[in-house]
């Protein structure tokens, strides 16, 4: 017997129908799902794909099985393929299992549709093991859509091993594919990957998207890679998608981490429409590099352009006067924003403040900042009084702010490290010593500092006492030259000659 024929594009949904179709998930018991349907049927309900869908998940949640599977029989696959994809949530995975044996009874599972969105009925529920499963068994009659739909259930569930698995068998990639793929790399910060990928994208000669583009700017902004940054810039301007605004923004942010500002400033200038991220993110550029003036100068042409700033922007200039020790126009942009602007202040709001006060000295101001806030201190805010602690040598603070950050962070051996160093400064080496034996019971280690950088196409990594670098010579020498010119135009060192980190071991 062929399946039913596919129900006519209705009218839009009259008003009594909708207020069922709003009732439908809210139904507590089978016999007012049986009055429900009972009103719908003379009213035309079943031709309507949203309200059958929404009937059928019903039926299969109260739980009405043989109703559910005679719904499945009557209405056309695309009901159930609707009703596959409202499923979300833990608690559905259930649900999704029977709408899969009512569809397999029904002779609809081995449709590549109907296993498509069972793929992500079952992954939207967190079942990605079901998800496979069904995958595997109509895996042959497959289209892209299905291995697309399995691969994004991975990502979504944080295994990109087997979404990158998956994704190097497809018999066939579209453009979502590699999309999704480059995307998750960028989300879950591994850059490298991200860019290794996208590389692979323009050897096979598929024309990324937006997406996509936006996903290798943000990689090639976390690793310094300005080289390929600037080719997508020369893409976007080739295919006339200047008027893109996030793509733009995108790419003022991937110059800045490259430090490249002038170039940033550049595409900023150049943008005949601004958005209030692309006004933040050139602010924050500016703050990044220590560019204090021409931030709080941007800030102020931001506002005689009438644009509002909104919480973000503050944070970016409020980082500025922390960084520049602009201290006093830190606390009127802190009062502003709540004055003029009625913008709450958060938690980071406060921490950039603390930050500012602590640098400055204010260590008393900055206590009763955290002591006055409306909601618990986290581990930036100590961190940052911590910190403020160990550059004024305020051991009483550093001693109260590190009881909190283990709390917080129980883990994180670079909060010891700082306070060991206030001992150190003092001399009070029983004190560091027993910092030392603390962390070894806790099983803490010094995490070695690392960083990166671009030279030609390839990202050279340095990390903390690692003298494997084939260049080490070299840039020892460069190092040596530029300490001597320091020294001799009559810099002087605000931190002390010898830092006393803990060491290892």
């Amino acid at each position: 017997m062929p399946p039913p024929s596919p129900p006519p594009p209705p009218p839009s949904l009259p008003p009594d129908l909708h207020r069922v179709l709003s009732l439908l998930p809210r139904l507590a018991s089978p016999r007012h799902l049986l009055q429900a349907h009972a009103y719908l049927l003379p009213r035309g309900g079943h031709r309507h794909a949203r309200v059958a869908s929404a009937l059928l998940l019903a039926s299969l949640r109260l739980p009405l099985r043989d109703h559910a599977a005679a719904l499945v029989r009557r209405v056309h696959p695309s009901v159930s393929l609707r009703a596959a994809a409202r499923l979300r949530g833990r608690g559905g995975g259930g649900l999704a299992a029977q709408l899969h044996s009512l569809l397999v009874r029904a002779g609809h599972a081995a449709d590549p549709h109907a296993s498509a969105s069972l793929v992500q009925a079952y992954c939207s529920c967190g079942s990605v093991a079901s998800a496979r499963r069904v995958f595997d068994e109509t895996a042959a009659s497959a289209d892209v859509v299905s291995w697309n739909v399995m691969i994004d259930g991975y990502v979504k569930s944080g295994d990109l091993a087997r979404a990158r698995e998956l994704f190097d068998v497809m018999p066939g990639r579209n453009v979502v594919s590699w999309t999704m793929v480059i995307g998750a790399y960028a989300q879950m910060k591994q850059p490298e990957e991200a860019i290794e990928v996208f590389r692979r994208m323009q050897v096979e000669g598929i024309e990324p998207d937006g997406v996509a583009l936006l996903s290798v700017l943000s990689a090639c902004g976390d690793l310094g890679v300005v080289d390929l940054g600037e080719w997508v810039h020369r893409f976007v301007l080739r295919r006339g998608l200047c008027q893109e605004i996030p793509l733009m923004n995108a790419i003022i942010d991937m110059y800045v981490k490259c430090g490249s500002v002038k170039k940033a400033l550049e595409v900023f200038e150049g943008m005949e429409q601004k958005s209030i991220v692309t006004w933040t993110t050139m602010i924050a550029g500016f703050a990044l590099h220590g560019l204090g003036s021409e931030a709080v100068e941007l800030f102020r042409r931001m506002e005689k352009e009438n644009v509002s700033p909104n919480d973000i922007t503050f944070l970016a200039v409020l980082s500025v006067c922390s960084h520049v020790g602009l201290t006093d126009l830190g606390r009127w942009y802190f009062k502003t924003m709540v004055s003029q602007y009625k913008i709450k202040p958060r938690v980071e709001h406060y921490g950039c403040m603390i930050d500012l006060l602590g640098r400055a000295g204010c260590l008393m101001e900055a206590r009763g900042l955290v002591q006055d806030m409306p909601f618990k201190a986290n581990a930036a805010i100590w961190g940052a009084l911590l910190a403020a602690a160990r550059t004024h040598g305020d051991t009483e603070l550093g001693e109260q702010a590190l009881l909190h950050l283990i709390e917080l962070e129980p883990h994180n051996s670079g909060n010891y490290i700082l306070l060991s160093n206030i001992y150190a400064e003092q001399e009070r080496w029983d004190a560091v010593r027993e910092l030392r034996i603390s962390m070894r019971d806790r099983g803490l280690r010094n995490v070695p500092g690392a960083s990166s950088i671009d030279v030609d196409g390839m990202v050279h990594e340095f990390t903390s006492r690692d003298g494997s670098h084939p260049s080490l010579h070299k840039i020892r020498e460069v190092l040596c030259a530029i300490n001597s010119n320091i020294k001799s135009v009559g810099h002087i060192a605000l931190l002390p000659e010898s830092l006393h980190d803990v060491e290892e071991g």
